[in-house]
């Protein structure tokens, strides 16, 4: 699904991963993620693609939400589990989203 977004500028964190074998919790903490990220202040929205590499992108109000979010408790947990036993190696990159534009069906 595509993310709905305010009129730029706004912020984008791009989170790309590759996945070790181990899937215990890790889609349980995913579905957790997304559900806090969403009560979290800032957040403007999400979306996730994966294969054989995962590509997640969360809309920000600002930088401040997104240093915020960084340091949540239950983030921090998720980080550390990730490193532990979820990923083989990670990117995060921040991005300033200055113009945005799209297309969809049934709205043209």
């Amino acid at each position: 699904m595509i993310a709905s977004t305010p009129d730029p500028p706004y912020y984008a964190v791009i989170f790309t991963s590759v996945r070790t074998d181990v899937n215990e919790g890790y889609e349980d903490m995913a579905k957790l993620m997304v559900k806090l990220a969403g009560q979290h202040e800032g957040f403007l929205g999400v979306e996730t693609a994966r294969n054989e590499t995962g590509i997640t992108v969360s809309y920000w109000k600002d930088l401040d939400s997104i240093k915020t979010w960084k340091h949540q408790t239950d983030h921090l947990l998720a980080q550390q589990l990730g490193r532990q036993k979820w990923y083989e190696g990670y990117k995060t990159r921040i991005s300033l989203v200055e113009k945005d534009y799209g297309f969809e069906r049934g709205n043209d």
